[in-house]
């Protein structure tokens, strides 16, 4: 595989263990790993990607694979984008939040807090840095601010630079690894709340938490503005093993859609710069279009089950994950050298 420090874009793929229904059932546990990078499912063939992260890596050990390097990039004046893909129940959100507040089983979003901060403690004293976080998430190609549950409707709009951003998402300001927890806090509990009010959505919408900070030098004045996006996709399942119908159905059909999306957008991607990239065609595109399309650090972390139960849907998400390797591993990145 391509070195990391060449590469703009990194796949990397997460196995979890067996859990207790599974294990109760006699599943088999299907993978089988071949050194860092490779794991066959099966007699099948091999699947390659820049690491394979197998069942007893460690929450420390993903996020120094996955995201340290994208925390400094982001320092100097990067973008970054750190994404969770795969189906229900396959560690998405245990590979992303984990348990927010322990510090053995906490994800990469609590990690990069305090790795910001800890950066920033270390760093010049010349610089000033300002950091605001957003959060919030895509249902039902909605976008909701999880901070402010009023607007549930947001729309997507394209700055100077002709880069999209959501409007009018609500910004805090933050200054400490506590603050950052307690923003994603009040967010899940807002997450929480829609979950009684409608229907059962927690895991069936993208949920976003966007970083965004900005330094300056007081002496030199120079400036720099780097922002992070954190996404844990919804869940990549068949409609017909769910057996999903109504409204719950109509939430599978439309998450396919925005996955699918993701998809084609890969795929055009890959076909290079004659083919139309049908960012459009979806809220969370259009988001991601500057981190698909180059201008980004990104790291894409597929997450499966081990279970021969899930073996379909396995080898669906490790597909799409071998898609983005072929596709995204020369894309080009760039420094913000503004505000």
């Amino acid at each position: 595989m391509a070195d990391p420090a060449e590469c703009s874009i990194k796949v990397m793929c997460r196995f979890r263990p067996l859990n207790e229904a599974e294990i109760l059932r006699g599943d088999k546990f299907i993978p089988k790993f071949k050194g860092d990078e490779t794991v066959v499912i099966g007699q099948g063939k091999p699947y390659v990607f820049d690491r394979v992260l197998p069942p007893n890596t460690t929450q420390e050990q993903v996020y120094n694979a996955c995201a340290k390097q994208i925390v400094k990039d982001v320092l100097e004046g990067y973008n970054g984008t750190i994404f969770a893909y795969g189906q229900t129940s396959s560690g998405k959100t245990h590979t992303m939040e984990g348990k927010l507040h322990d510090p053995q089983l906490m994800g990469i979003i609590p990690r990069i807090a305090h790795d910001i901060f800890d950066h920033i403690y270390s760093m010049d004293e010349n610089l000033e840095f300002h950091i605001k976080v957003s959060y919030f998430e895509i249902y039902l190609d909605k976008i909701r601010d999880l901070l402010d549950v009023s607007k549930t409707n947001l729309a997507v709009h394209e700055d100077k630079n002709r880069v999209p951003y959501v409007k009018g998402c609500t910004e805090r300001f933050v200054s400490s690894p506590e603050e950052v927890m307690d923003v994603i806090d009040e967010g899940k509990a807002n997450r929480h709340v829609a979950v009684t009010n409608m229907n059962e959505h927690s895991s069936r919408s993208h949920s976003i938490f966007l970083i965004n900070i900005k330094q300056e030098n007081v002496e030199t004045e120079k400036k720099l503005s780097g922002k992070l996006y954190l996404v844990d996709l919804a869940g990549s399942e068949k409609v017909s093993k769910t057996g999903a119908e109504g409204a719950v159905l109509d939430e599978a059909k439309n998450i396919n859609k925005s996955l699918s999306a993701l998809g084609n957008v890969i795929s055009a991607l890959a076909e290079g710069t004659k083919t139309h990239v049908p960012y459009r065609d979806s809220k969370m595109t259009r988001i991601l279009q500057d981190s698909l399309g180059g201008n980004c650090r990104t790291t894409i972390v597929i997450c499966c089950s081990p279970s021969v139960f899930n073996e379909a849907e396995t080898k669906s998400t490790l597909m799409f994950g071998q898609r983005c390797v072929w596709s995204l591993g020369t894309c080009q990145w760039k420094r913000l050298d503004r505000l």
